[in-house]
């Protein structure tokens, strides 16, 4: 299948990336943004469509038709002064009232603190036979953006692996081009969590095609889930199926898998602080998301969903358990990166290299 991706030079550029490879201009986070893409049909993949249009027919367990990879960034548990005013003052202005209350006071104490929700989360999920991933942040104190001591959250971590849900790495700023950094924050986890760690997502989505990658894998992942723009959804290299990148400098596969990040909660929510996003009320970021799951679904592909814990209140989640039961009510397997992953190794339909 692989030679067939390269003989159709369209394709091949989109699923490798091959722009991003020389790109001079990047945001003010390194990172190669959708508006200086040439790849503009964002919300089609082309890629996978091409693959099924081939042959390509992934299998999930059960009768599920296509599956859903739900994920946690962790980048707050304790908010500082800054973090209470900027989401006491987002929640305001979308008309959030009582959470606005709860979060201007959540540091008074852990049991009102809204994004102290790992329990919450979870137990929203098992009401739709549904698992996740949660990525946590394995800081320093001297680290730029420090939020948190992943020693602090020991309990939390082992709570969450206990229930059968997934504990995996969220990389700090520099780690996304620096393999001893990398190393360095997935053993710090690995000790708190007491095993492995094999999921990873980079912090603000800071990504290098093809590097980031290779380091990842020399560090002993088995699987990335960066792959995506921070300021638009959609199908970044063309694919909703896992896939293991191929190294255009090598002329490689590289030994990882990656589940491309298709939607997140801050790309495709307004708010007037950041700019940053799509910019949607909630109507029509639920009408981007469903297209989105149903384009999924068509291709027989895994859709990979990014929403915070500090997203888990009001609009936010309102939003995210309306797709916990569209997905539900399709009969997706929706469940957590690390099962996804074993399931793609384990089961050679699902893999077109």
């Amino acid at each position: 299948m692989i030679d067939k991706l390269k003989q159709n030079r369209d394709v091949w550029k989109i699923f490798t990336r091959e722009e991003e490879y020389n790109s001079i201009f990047t945001d003010q986070f390194n990172r190669f943004p959708y508006y200086l893409s040439k790849y503009k049909d964002i919300f089609e993949p082309k890629v996978s469509k091409f693959l099924s249009e081939n042959g390509f027919k992934p299998k999930y367990p059960g009768r599920s038709k296509f599956a859903v990879c739900l994920t946690h960034d962790i980048d707050t548990v304790f908010p500082s002064v800054a973090d209470t005013l900027y989401f006491t003052a987002k929640l305001l202005a979308s008309g959030q009232k009582k959470e606005a209350y709860r979060t201007f006071f959540s540091r008074l104490s852990k049991n009102i603190n809204p994004f102290y929700n790992f329990k919450e989360i979870i137990e929203l999920e098992k009401k739709y036979n549904a698992k996740s991933s949660f990525y946590f942040l394995a800081q320093d104190l001297v680290d730029q953006d420090y939020r948190y001591n992943i020693e602090d959250l020991k309990e939390e971590l082992h709570y969450i692996k206990d229930s059968g849900w997934e504990v995996g790495l969220h990389g700090c700023h520099t780690s996304y081009n620096n393999l001893e950094d990398i190393k360095y924050r997935k053993k710090k986890l690995e000790k708190v969590l007491g095993e492995k760690v094999i999921g990873y997502r980079n912090h603000y989505l800071r990504f290098k095609v093809p590097d980031t990658w290779q380091l990842l894998s020399e560090a002993g992942f088995k699987y990335d889930t960066t792959l995506g723009y921070s300021n638009c959804a959609g199908f970044r290299n063309g694919m909703c199926h896992p896939f293991k990148p191929f190294n255009l400098k090598t002329d490689k596969e590289i030994d990882i898998l990656e589940f491309p990040l298709n939607i997140m909660d801050g790309s495709i929510f307004s708010s007037f602080i950041n700019g940053n996003s799509m910019s949607l009320d909630l109507e029509d970021a639920w009408n981007l998301t469903k297209n989105l799951i149903d384009t999924v679904e068509r291709y027989r592909g895994v859709i990979t969903i990014l929403w915070h814990n500090t997203s888990m209140q009001g609009n936010g989640l309102e939003l995210y358990e309306k797709i916990l039961i569209y997905c539900h009510e399709k009969g997706a397997w929706m469940t957590s990166g690390e099962e996804i992953c074993d399931w793609y190794l384990h089961n050679k339909d699902n893999r077109f290299d």
